[in-house]
């Protein structure tokens, strides 16, 4: 199978997050590489857009509970399969992403990824380490691939190793 898009935050989430994140936080923007704020700066990637902050722009750094916004659209009830986790973002909206078509973002090869696949249930039913290929965009299409290959698979969320942080999901084509 081929043809998986990496979605994005969604922008009902992000108009939501600029006034309060899924912790219950307000938004704190500041300037990337100019605020004395090394969270954030050159490359870490916004998931409003799927790409990497350049300098000079508005970003805020906010938590972000993935699943539990699904559930709430499809009734899934994942309990404690729930997390919450940073995601960095633009602090005002955004144009969202530009990712052509069979490429996936932050691919950057040798970096460690986690594949959690997901059910309708919003429960975890399995998942698998990945270190991104020199070829990433064939690389993903392969690793997605084996996990919509269970028929129970849903959704999946791509994630950073080093970090744990929500990359971007995939929902079964």
């Amino acid at each position: 199978m081929t043809g998986y898009t990496p979605l994005p935050v969604p922008s009902a989430a992000l108009r939501e997050l600029r006034a309060a994140d899924d912790a219950g936080q307000p938004l704190q923007p500041y300037t990337a590489c100019e605020d004395g704020v090394p969270l954030a700066c050159v490359g870490s990637p916004l998931r409003c857009c799927l790409r990497g902050i350049e300098p000079g722009e508005r970003v805020a750094l906010v938590s972000y509970a993935p699943l539990r916004r699904w559930a709430a659209q499809t009734g899934a009830r994942p309990g404690a399969y729930d997390e919450t986790g940073p995601v960095f973002i633009h602090a005002d909206p955004c144009a969202g992403p530009s990712v052509p078509a069979g490429t996936f973002p932050f691919g950057r090869p040798g970096a460690l990824r986690t594949l959690r696949r997901y059910d309708a249930r919003g429960h975890i039913v399995g998942g698998r380490l990945f270190e991104i290929p020199e070829d990433a965009d064939a690389g993903f299409e392969r690793a997605l691939d084996e996990a919509f290959a269970f028929p129970e698979v849903a959704l999946v969320h791509v994630r950073a190793v080093e970090y744990g942080c929500f990359q971007f999901e995939v929902r079964r084509p």
